[in-house]
């Protein structure tokens, strides 16, 4: 079924304009009531419980008062978790028995943005299927159930402080991060009161930055999606590592004390070949699952290592759905989006950074070191707004210009076309064995699409 309003990860876009408004955002959670309500256990002292959590965005007030309300009009309990992570809400609908959750966060973009995922009850992304039937409800009459059925509200008290705790459970016991000087960037994100915690009372001396939340400054300037921030800052404090996340804290890069930037695809591989070391790893019937966008050198290698490796479409909702499908535990995509299904139900950057640290832990080994015999291929990515009314794939100009970036690669290079999930933008990744080629043939295919 085709979705008019969900995209890759949840409804999107820009706040005041459709659909990211106050009576569509009441319409929506009305309709999720409707739809998630029916899958649950329902009677007078039975009803349907949601917990909601959001990041630090200042429009985030408004749509939580307006996804209260829906719920409520579809006879449909609320927890207000209030700032929390993406992965926190997955967490606690799973641990405080729920019936779904839902995340008001646009991630790593701007404050002006924002958005609305969720999940299900066992803390995962909703089906395809699902939003498709919580879409068409949105479309039917707005109808406000009796006043006795209507659903209550509660905070949820110490929400950070159990998310804390189950952070600091998947790092194994054994070890501890004492004597390590960490710089960890929140983004100004939802992380901000969390991440600091875990790092902290697991040993660690942390340099908190991006902690300072004022519901515009998230993501600006800060974050996974500018590690060049987090290098400057790692250099300055003199820590031995620096680990950023985005305004939603579901992804996750790493600096070490030299400057360099570990990505997801080195962040997977670390984990793979901790989980193998550790003897969790069952040869032949494990494997690790990455995207289109996945650095081919990262295939190659966990070839070399007897790793089954497999790619799913850009997204960790794709990544989550063929891991389950071959019964895997392992997978990301190179922006820092990891899923380690033997700790956590979803993307979390905090755990995924603890799952590196262990393997470092138990290695006695750098960043640099683990991450030696994976030489990654340079990968050029360059992001261009769509015009209104734009098929892309209409554009005979542009596959011409496809075509012909495909015959200078000769067969040594990938080329990768893709509108994104989230944003106006279509993206144009060229990988190549030189990067200077990889940056001018991006650039190519980017300036044969129309100014917008």
């Amino acid at each position: 079924m085709s979705r008019k309003y969900f995209g890759t990860d949840g409804v999107r876009g820009l706040v005041g304009k459709a659909p990211i408004t106050p009576d569509f955002v009441l319409k929506l959670g009305q309709a999720a009531g409707r739809v998630l309500g029916q899958q649950g256990e329902r009677s007078a002292s039975i009803r349907p419980t949601v917990l909601i959590g959001k990041d630090t965005r200042i429009s985030g007030y408004m749509l939580e008062a307006a996804l209260e309300a829906g719920f409520s009009s579809a006879g449909v309990d609320v927890v207000l978790c209030g700032p929390l992570p993406t992965p926190a809400v997955a967490y606690l609908t799973r641990a405080q028995r729920a019936t779904a959750g839902v995340v008001i966060s646009a991630s790593h973009n701007p404050y002006q943005d924002n958005g609305i995922k969720f999940f299900s009850a066992m803390g995962k992304k909703l089906p395809d299927e699902v939003e498709s039937r919580i879409e068409a409800e949105i479309d039917t009459p707005f109808v406000c159930v009796e006043s006795r059925h209507l659903g209550k509200a509660r905070r949820l008290e110490d929400a950070a402080g159990r998310y804390v705790e189950f952070c600091k459970s998947t790092f194994p016991t054994q070890f501890d991060l004492k004597g390590l000087k960490l710089v960890v960037d929140c983004a100004h994100g939802a992380a901000y009161h969390v991440a600091p915690e875990v790092f902290h009372e697991l040993g660690a001396e942390v340099v908190a930055i991006g902690a300072q939340p004022n519901g515009f400054n998230i993501n600006d300037g800060v974050g996974a999606v500018h590690g060049d921030h987090l290098v400057h800052a790692v250099m300055k404090a003199e820590a031995d590592l620096g680990i950023a996340l985005d305004g939603d804290a579901d992804r996750v890069v790493i600096v070490d004390a030299d400057g360099n930037q570990y990505n997801g695809d080195q962040l997977l591989y670390v984990i793979v070949r901790d989980r193998i070391a550790a003897g969790r790893f069952r040869a032949g019937e494990d494997g690790a699952v990455g995207t289109l966008m996945t650095n081919f050198a990262l295939e190659k290698r966990f070839g070399e290592l007897g790793v089954q490796f497999a790619r799913a479409k850009v997204g960790d909702r794709y990544v989550l759905e063929l891991l389950e499908q071959r019964g895997w535990h392992w997978g990301g995509e190179g922006s820092g989006h990891l899923l380690c299904l033997d700790k956590h139900t979803t993307g979390d950057g905090i755990v995924s950074a603890l799952q590196v640290l262990a393997a470092m832990k138990r290695a006695g080994k750098s960043l640099a070191d683990l991450t030696a015999d994976l030489p990654l291929m340079p990968q050029s990515l360059v992001n261009v707004k769509l015009p209104a009314g734009y098929d892309w794939k209409a554009d005979t100009a542009l596959a011409a210009a496809a075509r012909a970036v495909e015959g200078d690669l000769a067969g040594r290079g990938r080329v990768l076309i893709r509108p994104s999930g989230t944003e106006p933008l279509l993206r144009f990744m060229v990988e190549a064995e030189d990067g200077e080629l990889a940056v001018a043939l991006a650039q190519r295919l980017a300036a044969s699409v129309p100014a917008a």
